[in-house]
């Protein structure tokens, strides 16, 4: 079925059951000019948004239209974690061809709704218009936090140290098996493919965080490590040491790299869209910070290396040498 079958109305009213996760802040949701929610007292407000555009960001032939859903409600909460923060509201605008079926349409927004849901995020409106060509996609998420919790780029401090929520690498090993078309003969393939097309946003680990105390930057790992640590780099005004050996790579990737004869190091330096998270951490802060959080998520905090004043990214290579790094992740624009 075709979206002119039932019109910009009629499907304004199938997309709006289970959009509504949380209702004590709300007075109006979808179906009105504007979406009308109370923001929470004493809190401040994250508001970040996303824009996907197919055959640019996605295919829509290497994805079904749940996992496209999902990665993009994924995207946009991983924003709002990188902050430190508590995502709430979501606001979803799409432009849809002529030839993209309601049915389609319909299990795209079964994973959003998916991921907001388990995040207990609304989806409060957003708009709705045609396109020539190609389906774009674009979410807006509202956060909240504690003013004082703030987890920013700018306040990494020498001596800090550099840990990471997860394993690095395994989405740009998942994209790449997705654009040369390799078979997926074993498990390890398969759950590399499902690192790229269904990232988890780590919105629990990093509200956790914000709140130990001793955090002092963070952001998320969407463009690879080496761009993003770069990021804090630039905006704290300092440098970064990495060890090599310490860069979390899972085996799955080792496995691939070892079939394909790539280098997994180079893979976690480049490779984005893991959405794991980067922070540095106080010094004196750092032992209890990692322990809290092993023990509340029964997962370790990678510990890569340290900030420093040297105002360069180098990394230790596991012969001992020290190497420049230069930021080589994902660009929109080369």
């Amino acid at each position: 079925m075709k979206l002119k079958e039932i019109g910009e109305f009629g499907w304004i009213d199938r997309i709006r059951g289970g959009c509504l996760i949380r209702q004590d802040t709300i007075l109006k949701g979808i179906g009105d000019d504007a979406a009308v929610f109370f923001t929470l007292s004493d809190m401040a407000t994250l508001v970040t948004t996303d824009l996907l555009v197919e055959r640019v960001h996605f295919l829509k032939n290497a994805t079904s239209a749940f996992n496209l859903g999902y990665k993009a409600m994924a995207m946009n909460l991983s924003d709002i974690a990188a902050m430190g923060g508590e995502p709430r509201e979501a606001f979803v605008s799409i432009g849809i061809p002529q030839d993209c079926s309601i049915e389609y349409l319909d299990e795209l927004y079964e994973g959003m709704k998916h991921l907001a849901a388990e995040h207990r995020v609304n989806i409060l409106g957003g708009d709705t218009t045609g396109s020539k060509t190609d389906l774009i996609l674009n979410i807006t998420v509202v956060g909240t936090i504690l003013p004082s919790e703030v987890l920013y780029r700018h306040a990494a401090q020498p001596g800090d140290a550099i840990l990471s929520t997860g394993f690095l690498g395994n989405s740009r090993a998942g994209l790449h098996i997705i654009l040369e078309g390799i078979p997926i003969d074993a498990p390890f393939l398969q759950k590399l493919v499902d690192a790229h097309l269904k990232p988890r946003p780590y919105v629990l680990e990093a509200r956790f965080l914000a709140s130990l105390g001793g955090v002092h930057a963070a952001i998320d790992v969407s463009d690879g490590l080496s761009s993003d640590l770069s990021h804090i780099l630039k905006s704290s005004g300092v440098g970064a040491q990495l060890v090599a050996q310490k860069i979390p790579i899972s085996e799955n990737l080792k496995r691939f790299c070892a079939r394909f004869s790539r280098d997994p190091l180079e893979y976690a330096l480049s490779g984005g869209e893991d959405y794991t998270l980067l922070i540095t951490v106080s010094p004196d802060r750092e032992k209890t910070v990692r322990e809290a959080y092993e023990k509340t998520f029964e997962t370790p905090l990678f510990l890569i290396g340290w900030i420093n004043d040297s105002q360069r990214l180098e990394m230790v290579d596991p012969s001992g040498a020290l190497n420049e790094v230069t930021a080589s992740g994902w660009d929109h624009f080369k």
